[in-house]
């Protein structure tokens, strides 16, 4: 298959990228290469597959329709996975229109090109944020997600809707994918488990929010990949899935793990409860297991483990 991965050069879609080339498909990449952490580290992400035969790397932004439209007519896509997003909660807050434009109106338009050149197959890359502070654990798919408590949130949510607007009036099909708090090597370098790696390694202060009883369900890299990939594979008409670990930790038992895979002592800076920030996710993953075969096979230590000996790795 010819398939378009935006968001392509960024943690989630380089590994994907990795994975679809060595499956034998032919890859587009589209990224920004945008500020929001060092552009550097994308083009490094990207560096493997330049001179693949099957790889072709488009350097623009999904907030501008014509920009994206001669690539869309040009590549006849089969397949796109969006993943290109505006990320992270705290700082959708404090630029909201930012957020909009990239996370809805660039959803929208890769819709409406999807639409107009045949592309069969849309893969959305939603969030776990959707579901707000829901006090019914685990999170499933019939849950209600009409009380978003961010901005981020609220443009997932309204991706999602876009996408089901779609296949209804125009019968793409379309999954979209609510995704755990995804790490592993490569992680961008903002989230808390490389944050925390960071400043750890350098006997820096951690800002830690609240009392640490937070509790998340970290997903590890190569199971989110093998549940995108499925999605793809199976081509289902219109679904949503969760992909997740189903399984939680609390705040402070992550940094305990990274202090014992560092060998270090981490030094907390206690601060009280960032806005936005919801007190548990967790995901109910029987439906991704039914229909897609998903079936997570990395724990938070042995995930932990990989991720330091990589973050160890670029160290040295």
């Amino acid at each position: 298959m010819k398939i378009l991965v935006t968001g392509g050069a960024g943690f989630i879609g380089s590994h994907l990228t990795q994975r679809l080339l060595d499956q034998g498909h032919s890859v587009c990449c589209i990224d920004n290469f945008n500020t929001y952490y060092d552009p550097k580290i994308k083009r490094e992400n990207c560096k493997p597959f330049l001179n693949h035969p099957n790889y072709r790397l488009y350097e623009l932004d999904i907030q501008f329709f014509d920009q994206l439209k001669p690539i869309f007519f040009k590549e006849n896509f089969e397949s796109v996975v969006h993943l290109a997003a505006r990320a992270g909660v705290r700082p959708s807050i404090q630029d909201p229109d930012l957020y909009n434009r990239v996370n809805v109106i660039g959803t929208t338009n890769l819709l409406d090109l999807a639409r107009h050149t045949g592309v069969r197959q849309f893969i959305f890359g939603s969030s776990s944020s959707v579901y707000g502070i829901n006090s019914k654990v685990p999170f499933s798919e019939n849950d209600r997600i009409d009380r978003p408590i961010s901005q981020y949130a609220a443009t997932k949510i309204a991706g999602e809707m876009m996408c089901h607007v779609y296949h209804n009036l125009y019968n793409i099909h379309i999954t979209s994918l609510r995704f755990f708090t995804v790490y592993g090597p490569r992680q961008r370098p903002e989230m808390a488990i490389h944050k925390f790696a960071e400043k750890i390694y350098n006997g820096e202060s951690i800002p830690f929010f609240g009392d640490g009883t937070s509790l998340r369900d970290y997903t590890f890299i190569d199971d989110i990949v093998s549940g995108v990939v499925s999605a793809i594979e199976k081509n289902y008409p219109y679904e949503v899935f969760n992909l997740g670990n189903s399984n939680t930790i609390s705040l402070r038992e992550l940094v305990s793990l990274i202090e014992q895979n560092l060998g270090k002592k981490a030094n907390l800076k206690i601060m009280d409860n960032q806005l936005g920030d919801v007190p548990i996710t967790y995901a109910d993953i029987s439906r991704s297991k039914e229909k897609l075969g998903y079936q997570p096979k990395t724990d938070i230590k042995d995930g932990i483990r990989k991720f330091t000996e990589w973050f160890l790795s670029k160290k040295k």
